[in-house]
């Protein structure tokens, strides 16, 4: 937490506002690539209505599960205040 009692500083409030940010924006992109690219030939390619909505249902589910995926993923990954005491040390004994 920050330095007053647990509560958190603009910083770190500024940090995650950013991260939440950056995971729904990441996640909204690879959702909708990776839709497009599952559903894009039922609108290039003549295919059977069965075939096009299952096309359809997977590529809406892909893209829900991806989305989820992708925020989850982020926002797990990131620790505000994890910097190293020391910027450019790499190494936990340096």
């Amino acid at each position: 937490m920050g330095d007053h009692g647990g509560r958190r500083g603009q910083a770190e409030r500024d940090a995650i506002t950013v991260e939440i940010g950056y995971a729904l924006c990441s996640a909204t992109f690879a959702a909708a690539v990776v839709s497009g690219a599952v559903v894009g030939p039922v609108f290039v390619l003549d295919v059977p209505p069965g075939v096009r909505r299952a096309l359809l249902a997977v590529g809406a589910t892909v893209a829900v599960l991806l989305f989820v995926a992708r925020v989850v993923s982020v926002l797990t990954r990131f620790r505000p205040g994890a910097q190293p005491s020391q910027p450019g040390r790499t190494r936990p004994d340096s």
